[in-house]
C-alpha cells in the first residue's frame, strides 16, 4: 500500500502486526521495516493479506554499491564532539544495531533508515588514495581522524573490501594520529598496523559494548561481535601495547542501564584504561524505527522504556541540543552520570589520556613538488 508521505511514520504500532513482523525479521536484522525517509514523498506499508501464513520469508541479502567520492576527510565544529575531523569507509552498516543514531543520514541516498541502512551498503574504494592526497594538500594542520563516527569501520564487509586497512597503512605511513571506535573484533586483524602506530602515539582504539547479555545483544546488534568477543578484543589489544577504552553506548533506560558497573568491570579486567558513554539518541526516524524494535522484542517495556528516555529529553523523545544530546538532562540522566563517574574511579579508569601525537606528521609529497635537500 503506498501513502503520501506528511510526515514520519505513526508511532501507534498495531502490536499484532509487529509481532508477525519480527517473526518475519529475515536473517536476524535489526530494524523491523523498511520506514520511508523524511524526504521520500511515498511511504510502502506492509500489511498482512492472510497470504503468507505458510510462506516462508526470503532472507534479506546485503547489497553493496561503489561511491566515487571527490573527498574523504569529513570536517565538523560540533562543540559535544572530541574531534573535527573523521572518515566513513563505508555508507551504511551491516550490524543493524536497532538503536544507532546514524540510521538517519541514509534518508539522504534516498534510502531508508530503517532495514535499508543495513541492507543496502555503499563502498568507496578510492578512500586511501583520496586520503593521501588531502594530507599532501598545502597547509594541512594534523589532528587525531577519528574512524567509525557514522559508520563502523570493521562492519562484515570489510573483510573483503579493507578499505579500514588501506587508511590506517596510509595513516601509518605519513605518522598521521587516529582514533576508532568499532564493537568488531575484525579490529586485531590490524595489530601488526596499529602496535607500531602506538608505541609512536598515534592511536586508540574505543570498543563498543552495550551489553554483556548475548540473548540481548543478538536482536538488538543482530549482525555485531558478540559481547563477550568484544572483551577479548580489547585484551589483545591492550596485550600489543595499543590503549584501548570502553564506550558503554547506547546506555538504553530501563533495558540495559543495569549493566553500567558490569561493563566497566569487565572491560576494566581486559585491560581498558579509558571509559566514556552516551545516553540513548532517538533523532528523526530512529525514534520510530526503536519502537518498532521495542514492540517487537520487548512489548511489556516500551512504556516505561519511551517514558525513562522522554524524562531525560524535556518530555520529548529527542532534542538535538549540542550541551545535552549526548547525556540527556534530568535526575535519571545526572543518576547515569554520577554511577558512570564513580565506577569509573574506583576502577581507575581515565585517569591517564595522553593526547596522541602531530608533531611527528611528514606530509606526502605532492605531483610535481621539488623534494627538500634537508
Amino acid at each position: 500500500m503506498i501513502k503520501p508521505v506528511a510526515r514520519l511514520a505513526s508511532t501507534a504500532l498495531d502490536e499484532r502486526n509487529h509481532s508477525a513482523l519480527a517473526d518475519s525479521n529475515r536473517a536476524k536484522r535489526g530494524s523491523i521495516t523498511n520506514l520511508a525517509g523524511r524526504y521520500e514523498r511515498e511511504i510502502r506499508e506492509i500489511f498482512d493479506d492472510g497470504w503468507s501464513e505458510d510462506e516462508a520469508p526470503l532472507p534479506l541479502k546485503t547489497e553493496t554499491s561503489f561511491e566515487r567520492a571527490r573527498t574523504i576527510i569529513t570536517r565538523n565544529q560540533s562543540p559535544d564532539i572530541p574531534f573535527d575531523r573523521s572518515i566513513n569507509p563505508y555508507r551504511g552498516c551491516e550490524h543493524g544495531c536497532s538503536y544507532c543514531y546514524a540510521r538517519p543520514t541514509h534518508a539522504y541516498l534516498g534510502l531508508s533508515p530503517g532495514l535499508d541502512f543495513e541492507t543496502k551498503l555503499t563502498v568507496k574504494p578510492d578512500a586511501a588514495a583520496l586520503l593521501e592526497r588531502e594530507l599532501a594538500a598545502p597547509g594541512y594542520q594534523p589532528r587525531p581522524i577519528a574512524l567509525g563516527s557514522n559508520t563502523d569501520p570493521y562492519q562484515p564487509i570489510e573483510r573483503e573490501h579493507r578499505i579500514t586497512r588501506a587508511i590506517l597503512e596510509v595513516l601509518s605511513q605519513y605518522n598521521h594520529p587516529v582514533t576508532i571506535v568499532t564493537k568488531s573484533a575484525l579490529v586485531a586483524r590490524d595489530i601488526d598496523i596499529l602496535a607500531p602506530m602506538a608505541e609512536r602515539g598515534l592511536v586508540r582504539v574505543a570498543i563498543s559494548l552495550t551489553t554483556l547479555d548475548r540473548h540481548l545483544a543478538r536482536t538488538m546488534e543482530p549482525r555485531a561481535t558478540t559481547p563477550a568477543r568484544r572483551v577479548e578484543t580489547m585484551r589483545l589489544l591492550s596485550s600489543a601495547g595499543i590503549p584501548v577504552s570502553v564506550m558503554t553506548a547506547p546506555i538504553i533506560p530501563a533495558l540495559s542501564d543495569h549493566e553500567i558497573e558490569s561493563l566497566l568491570e569487565a572491560s576494566h579486567a581486559a585491560g581498558a584504561t579509558g571509559a566514556g558513554y552516551v545516553l540513548l539518541r532517538l533523532p528523526l526516524e530512529l525514534r520510530d524505527l526503536f519502537r518498532e524494535w521495542l514492540l517487537a522484542h520487548h512489548p511489556g517495556k516500551l512504556r516505561h522504556v519511551m517514558s525513562m528516555v522522554q524524562s531525560t529529553r524535556g518530555g520529548r523523545d529527542y532534542i538535538p541540543d549540542f550541551a545535552s544530546r549526548q547525556k540527556g538532562t534530568g535526575l535519571y540522566a545526572e543518576l547515569i552520570g554520577k554511577r558512570h563517574k564513580l565506577a569509573c574511579t574506583r576502577l581507575g579508569l581515565n585517569v591517564k589520556n595522553p593526547k596522541l601525537r602531530t608533531d611527528l606528521f611528514t606530509p606526502p609529497t605532492r605531483p610535481g613538488q621539488q623534494l627538500s635537500l634537508f
